[in-house]
């Protein structure tokens, strides 16, 4: 968990495959450790083969059989058809003219936010945003993006700079955008 906090979280990160991702790892997480999603990144990575939105927007039913069976992944079945799911809404959005990432940074007006820490010392679960970024994206047909899950999605990929003042990250997220 080191690494990936030193290494990648709260980055601002602009890419629709990786933001498709980290939109799957954050709604695997749900009900469970983020540890436990960490140790089998590699496992989803392969599965879900390298997380290119028209190819896991073309699984079949049989494919979702084969994940079901897959240890190196969570094996709910609701997580696996919204992956499936996410994927053709993410198509869907590039086909559109738009993209992943235009949509998901809309809701900070294309820059990171910066956390108050005087305001408010506790990061909460969720926020307005995360809110309407759900409901958005709920709209446009995603699942497993609650609030909740919108939110960690906009800390880990640095739509919001949730490292505190005192940690080696802020600045240099800080510096990002």
């Amino acid at each position: 968990m080191r690494d990936y906090h030193d290494q990648e979280w709260g980055v601002p990160l602009h890419d629709d495959t990786k933001l498709f991702e980290l939109l799957t790892f954050e709604g695997a997480q749900a009900g469970l450790s983020w540890l436990t999603i960490l140790r089998r990144r590699q496992g989803y990575v392969k599965a879900f083969k390298r997380f290119t939105p028209k190819v896991v927007a073309a699984f079949t039913p049989d494919d979702v059989e084969q994940l079901l069976e897959n240890p190196d992944i969570i094996r709910h079945r609701g997580k696996i058809e919204s992956t499936i799911n996410n994927a053709g809404a993410v198509v869907e959005l590039q086909r559109s003219g738009s993209s992943l990432d235009a949509l998901l940074w809309s809701f900070v007006d294309h820059e990171p936010r910066q956390r108050d820490w005087t305001a408010d010392p506790h990061i909460p679960s969720s926020t307005k945003e995360a809110a309407l970024m759900s409901k958005e994206l709920k709209k446009r047909g995603f699942r497993f993006v609650g609030p909740t899950t919108c939110y960690s999605l906009m800390q880990a990929a640095g739509l919001v700079n949730d490292h505190h003042p005192e940690c080696f990250r802020y600045d240099e997220v800080r510096s990002q955008r």
